[in-house]
């Protein structure tokens, strides 16, 4: 695969030097045998530029602040506090929710969120994260364009360690959060995914690298 730095090495090659569209023309015909040998297809590529069957919703290299949001239990009376703060650690960007969820008031979560552009490609089935945290248990949430009121959502379960891991969570393993949503939520009707701190007394602080579909 080529990196960035190659591709503009290349390109100024090929405008400059009839060797450099001769070496293109090379490495093309390799990436289309490569692809025939393998049935015609070629799997989508990650934001790194490896070739993966997952499709990248956030690697928080772009101005992650912009798009994602944190709120807590107090939107409706809760007293949870907490906030997210964007980090980069040895040059990988990342983000560090982190917080105190409480219970009183009925409430008990804290969570970020983030909006989808665009409903995930045909064919995914699950959502996969890079974390860490401080070993305990944690949630994501999908909203769909059937989930009308806050209390509405999908939900699942992770555990996280002091570790970077990656976490595979399927969509048929989501539960809805009420009698009056699908059992399973559309693919087509997705509209946002969250990370949150959920349904317990604790402290939180989890730590998210990567947030894909696959």
């Amino acid at each position: 695969m080529v990196n960035f730095g190659t591709y503009r090495s290349l390109s100024a090659a090929v405008h400059g030097k009839d060797q450099g569209m001769k070496m293109l023309m090379r490495g093309l015909m390799q990436i289309v045998i490569a692809a025939i040998t393998l049935g015609g297809a070629v799997p989508p590529a990650t934001a790194d530029g490896s070739m993966t069957g997952q499709t990248v919703i956030e690697d928080f290299t772009m101005q992650p602040e912009t798009h994602w949001r944190f709120f807590t239990d107090q939107v409706m009376g809760g007293v949870s506090t907490g906030g997210v703060a964007f980090a980069q650690e040895n040059g990988t960007p990342f983000a560090r929710m982190t917080g105190r969820v409480s219970t009183a008031n009925r409430g008990g979560f804290i969570q970020m969120r983030l909006d989808l552009a665009s409903p995930p490609p045909q064919g995914t089935t699950g959502v996969q994260l890079v974390v860490r945290g401080n070993a305990q248990r944690y949630f994501v949430h999908l909203r769909t364009s059937g989930t009308l009121f806050p209390w509405q959502y999908y939900q699942t379960g992770f555990d996280v360690t002091e570790s970077w891991s990656e976490v595979r969570l399927p969509l048929d393993g989501f539960t809805a959060s009420g009698a009056l949503l699908r059992s399973v939520p559309r693919l087509t009707s997705l509209s946002s995914v969250a990370v949150v701190a959920y349904g317990r007394d604790h402290n939180a602080q989890i730590d998210v690298r990567e947030v894909n579909f696959y």
